[in-house]
């Protein structure tokens, strides 16, 4: 495994609907002297960047292709149909493939989803991004189904989407080269899975110190405690016959004999 120190920084990928801003807060405040450096990619693009060697580790979306690449799926994002505010669709809370099925449904290049078989009518045209589909949708050309994130990072105040019920789904994963798995891929894997910064990750960490603790007190051990009132002394000691046990027997009779003494004797 590379050392950390052999990577000054660190560079985060990401892809478009990924919104890392917990993970890099939470980087910043464990490892403040290793600046973050946040890279946005293409979906398509990312495997490709990673291999590169141009970001340590990356959000992407799976599948990522190839056995170089290791992933940890994080979640998996619901599928929505982006419509016209005015779209009969916009008056129910889910849609269905099915009712798509008079509507042309835009198939970007760079589409996520990996239909078996898109819904609806096909356009003439395959719209080049996500962003040109969006944009079509709001010119009342078709509809599009994408991950619920990216259509609220292309929200237009005169589009809505709906749950798409039965499409397929997109995931998101955490993704970098097996074998540059860097002491800060390492950190950023128990970020991202919720470790605590006391975590173990398999380095070699030294013993956590231990708690002073008091002495226990022993009989015999410096001066005693002075007795509370109307307690007697050595009460609680287990001692042998030569020690408080002894006293304590030795006062107890002597108390015995004091009580008999101060006994009145009766007259025959």
């Amino acid at each position: 495994m590379t050392g950390s120190e052999a990577s000054p920084s660190f560079r985060l990928a990401y892809v478009p609907g990924v919104t890392p801003t917990k993970w890099v807060r939470i980087w910043n405040e464990r490892l403040p002297d290793i600046p973050l450096t946040l890279v946005a990619v293409p979906a398509a693009d990312a495997p490709a960047l990673l291999r590169a060697g141009e970001a340590d580790a990356g959000f992407v979306r799976l599948p990522v292709d190839g056995a170089d690449l290791s992933a940890i799926p994080l979640y998996t994002e619901q599928t929505v149909v982006v419509i016209p505010k005015d779209h009969v669709a916009a008056a129910v809370d889910e849609v269905s493939s099915a009712e798509l099925a008079d509507d042309i449904v835009l198939h970007p290049l760079d589409d996520t989803l990996g239909w078996e078989e898109l819904p609806g009518k096909p356009a003439i045209e395959r719209p080049a991004t996500t962003a040109d589909a969006v944009e079509l949708v709001a010119a009342g050309v078709g509809v599009l189904a994408v991950p619920q994130s990216l259509a609220r990072l292309h929200h237009r105040k005169d589009l809505t989407y709906r749950p798409l019920s039965d499409a397929p789904e997109s995931r998101i994963a955490l993704s970098w080269p097996e074998d540059r798995t860097t002491d800060l891929v390492e950190d950023f894997i128990g970020i991202v899975r919720g470790r605590t910064v006391n975590s173990s990750r398999g380095r070699a960490t030294a013993p956590a110190e231990q708690p002073k603790t008091k002495a226990k007190r022993t009989e015999g051990s410096g001066a005693g405690r002075k007795p509370a009132a109307g307690s007697s002394a050595g009460k609680n000691a287990r001692g042998g016959s030569g020690g408080a046990k002894g006293a304590k027997g030795a006062r107890g009779a002597k108390g015995a004999a004091g009580a008999k003494r101060g006994k009145p004797r009766r007259r025959p």
